[in-house]
């Protein structure tokens, strides 16, 4: 059997190659599959599908159905792209959302109006107890599905995307759980003498994810200045365990200026830790000791942090809110006293102002009187002086 690769643009190839005789017309049959790589990996990669259609293992691109093609779809992008929690959760959509509704279709049969039922459906009774999906979830359900199918015409096993032509159900903007200054006052007072007491300062001061605040290392932070550096995040799967990653962003990856509320609670949970420490005879606490982890100096599972917030809430009867929610209270101060939305951004670690805007914008709002007030100042004559 013959092969032949030609360049198609920086490292993607195109490879072409015989997969025999068609059974009823005699003709010979010829694939085409687009690969993303170096010369010499596409060279590898065309030898062995010339291996696999002697062999007899080449699919016919008509019997692929959206459920095989998925399952191999995930494969190569938790071996290539997806970090493992992303990918944990793409085989939850894909799994529970998208195959036991469209999985047995063949792939190339797929329509926009398969993907416009498969909508509907999911908002009616998606849920495993027969209740409907918030629209929330069927984006982004449709967005993996989306994301799968542009690989799939990009690998010539389509010729166009039907998840493009159909948009995602609407998401109602709801207003965004956070708490109010007198409810942050309250919350602070009410978990003074709780286990997480130093975590629950540090996520309102900094509005960090809560990742991020669970990756902390104590020689990321700078107490003599009151700065804390962000480098790293946890991530936890049930596959991989326990990991520490890069920030969600490469904005991630910023200096913070810390409260003095925030200073004096790390101070005094740094102080607890030490005097644990030497009472157990394991010695000082190291720049690479978790600030928020066991005796020991590990990190703990993030979980661990929400569990003990959602208990805390409801024994102290605070208000009912989740730990993110602590982000978006920071986010919400920042606003009120006229920070800018870049501010605002960089404090966060969002990639762009741009996500910031279309999270808070409806904050942002809140601003405009004081903007008026501001273009009046401007604009209004200057009265003459005697």
């Amino acid at each position: 059997m013959k092969g032949h690769i030609q360049q198609r643009g920086d490292k993607t190839w195109r490879l072409k190659f015989d997969v025999g005789r068609h059974p009823g017309t005699g003709k010979r049959t010829t694939n085409f599959v687009t690969f993303h790589g170096t010369k010499r990996e596409a060279q590898v990669e065309l030898a062995r599908l010339i291996v696999a259609a002697k062999s007899g293992h080449i699919v016919d691109a008509n019997k692929i159905t959206v459920a095989s093609y998925l399952h191999s779809w995930i494969e190569i992008a938790e071996a290539m792209s997806v970090s493992p929690k992303t990918g944990e959760r793409y085989r939850q959509l894909i799994e529970h959302q998208i195959i036991p509704h469209l999985g047995a279709l063949a792939l190339q049969s797929l329509r926009p109006n398969h993907i416009a039922t498969w909508h509907a459906t999911l908002l009616r009774e998606g849920r495993c107890d027969g209740a409907g999906l918030c629209g929330r979830t069927v984006g982004h359900a449709h967005r993996v599905l989306h994301k799968a199918l542009a690989d799939a015409v990009s690998r010539e096993l389509l010729l166009r995307n039907p998840a493009s032509v159909v948009r995602p159900p609407k998401v109602e903007s709801g207003e965004l759980a956070i708490l109010s200054p007198s409810e942050v006052t309250t919350v602070l007072a009410a978990i003074r003498e709780t286990d997480i007491w130093p975590h629950i300062v540090f996520s309102l001061s900094t509005g960090v994810r809560r990742g991020e605040l669970m990756a902390l290392q104590w020689g990321d932070i700078d107490l003599e200045n009151g700065k804390v550096r962000i480098e790293r995040a946890i991530e936890a799967t049930k596959s991989k365990g326990l990991r520490l990653k890069a920030p969600k962003t490469r904005h991630g990856r910023r200096l913070i200026a810390l409260p003095p509320i925030c200073v004096e609670a790390l101070r005094e949970h740094r102080k607890t830790q030490l005097e644990t420490r030497l009472k157990l005879g394991i010695g000082k606490l190291l720049p690479d000791h978790s600030v928020f982890g066991d005796v020991e100096g590990s990190p703990r599972h993030p979980d661990w942090l929400s569990y003990h917030w959602n208990h805390h809430v409801k024994a102290l009867d605070l208000p009912r809110v989740t730990l993110h929610a602590l982000r978006h209270s920071h986010a919400s101060a920042l606003i009120a006293s006229g920070q800018d939305v870049v501010t605002v951004s960089r404090r966060l670690g969002h990639a762009s102002p741009t996500i910031t805007l279309s999270v808070y914008a409806h904050l942002f709002d809140n601003t405009d009187e004081a903007a008026a007030s501001a273009i009046e100042a401007v604009l209004k004559p200057t009265e003459n002086k005697s």
